[in-house]
């Protein structure tokens, strides 16, 4: 996809002579990660007259605009690296911090305006602390044209579009809403993505009804997705309930926590979240019109309904419903791709697959730290089997399958130079 050619040089920049800072001493911490905080809370929040947060999928190309904003006004200031979007002139000494806030709010304001009261107290409080100066000013402009260009290019997007639902002919395989509300995210695998041209990443077809395999995965889902009276012990109980926090919200937390923990400065922290996020809203618009497209049912209605299927090795129990309900079609996982996305993105970011990962789930008030990136995948797998959500088939096939973005977004952007781990 041809990404803007936008290039905002600041008409500030010339007149500006930096000199010492006049006011309180800067912030602490890094502002990559402190903005990531704030925009994690503004973007998840709920949307009038909504009362739940925003769903996850839904979240990250919001959290990719802003990021991606938030790398291309520090990229802009460091130097060394090709920006994401726009193209910035910045004055040296320019304020980092500054600019960081600036993009963020910015971006936030202009696309999750009923959060602009939270975000903008949020900014206020941030520059207080940001020494008073030339810096300052030009760090705000630099963040300014960062995040004019980001939302410039993403005018259009389709991501508040207003997209109704439509039932496909009902039949054996095809997807039925399963709860009284709309099916979840209808829009979003219209939405124009980031950085290719869609449905590049469609992946093929889920399997037949007749298989061999397809009879297995419901066999393990009768016997272990069921919500009272099922084989499944304490302890895959607790790894669905632990999966079921707000996936955006949950893997933020961890994505934010992993910078902090590899002592990330503002430059490699910019660079490592908004690979993350512009990856993973590419893989969840990929992944979420793979799922409107095949239509695949969920596993209420293929074991309430498994007498129509064809298949002679199952059977039908008109009673059996899931611990956990997800109302979007099945195929395929959207946990499954957003896990696929995020922990290839910390292996391409840090070359290893090897590496410590905390997680922590506020549904179980539990912490769980990962020594490798396939534990997590796997922990996911079982979890949405396990919790009646996913056939153990679709849930081992997008794992595999939607790292592809990750990978691609990997060569052409943020990591083109490589040694950053």
């Amino acid at each position: 996809m041809k990404r803007i050619g936008f290039a905002a040089v600041l008409a500030v920049a010339a007149a500006l002579t930096l000199g010492a800072a006049t006011s309180s001493s800067a912030p602490t911490g890094n502002s990559v990660v402190h903005w990531s905080a704030v925009t994690e809370t503004a973007i998840s929040a709920p949307t009038p007259p909504a009362t739940t947060l925003r769903p996850p999928a839904s979240s990250t190309p919001l959290a990719a605009m802003v990021h991606g904003a938030i790398y291309d006004a520090v990229v802009a200031i460091e130097g060394g690296l090709e920006p994401f979007a726009t193209r910035v002139s910045a004055p040296a000494g320019a304020s980092v911090d500054a600019a960081v806030a600036q993009a963020a709010r910015d971006v936030l304001v202009a696309r999750v305006p009923a959060q602009t009261a939270y975000v903008q107290g949020q900014y206020d409080a941030f520059m207080a602390g940001v020494p008073n100066g030339p810096e300052k000013d030009a760090g705000k402009a630099v963040g300014a044209a960062a995040a004019a260009g980001m939302v410039a290019w993403r005018s259009g997007d389709h991501f508040d579009d207003v997209v109704p639902y439509v039932q496909a002919p009902p039949g054996p395989g095809v997807f039925e809403p399963i709860a009284p509300t709309t099916p979840v995210d209808v829009k979003l695998g219209k939405v124009r993505p980031f950085t290719y041209e869609t449905p590049a990443y469609r992946p093929d077809p889920p399997y037949a009804l007749t298989s061999k395999q397809y009879a297995d995965d419901v066999a393990e889902l009768t016997l272990l997705g069921r919500a009272t009276g099922t084989a499944r012990t304490p302890a895959q109980t607790e790894t669905v309930r632990f999966y079921t926090d707000p996936t955006y919200v949950q893997y933020s937390r961890a994505v934010r926590a992993l910078a902090e923990s590899r002592g990330l400065d503002e430059r490699d922290a910019a660079r490592f979240l908004g690979y993350t996020w512009v990856s993973l809203a590419d893989t969840m618009i990929a992944c979420w019109e793979a799922k409107y497209h095949y239509m695949f049912w969920r596993p209420n209605h293929a074991i309430q309904r498994a007498d129509t299927d064809g298949n002679a090795a199952t059977t039908a129990d008109p009673t059996w419903l899931p611990l956990v309900v997800g109302n979007h079609p099945e195929y395929p996982s959207g946990h499954a791709c957003f896990t696929a996305g995020i922990t290839k993105s910390i292996q391409e970011f840090f070359g290893t697959k090897r590496i410590d990962v905390t997680i922590t789930s506020t549904t179980t008030g539990t912490t769980r730290t990962y020594h490798q990136l396939g534990e997590i995948v796997k922990d996911v797998e079982s979890a949405r089997v396990w919790g009646g959500l996913h056939y153990r088939t679709t849930m081992t096939e997008t794992a595999k399958d939607f790292t592809r973005i990750a990978r691609d977004v990997d060569k052409r952007y943020f990591l083109a130079e490589h040694g950053n781990g």
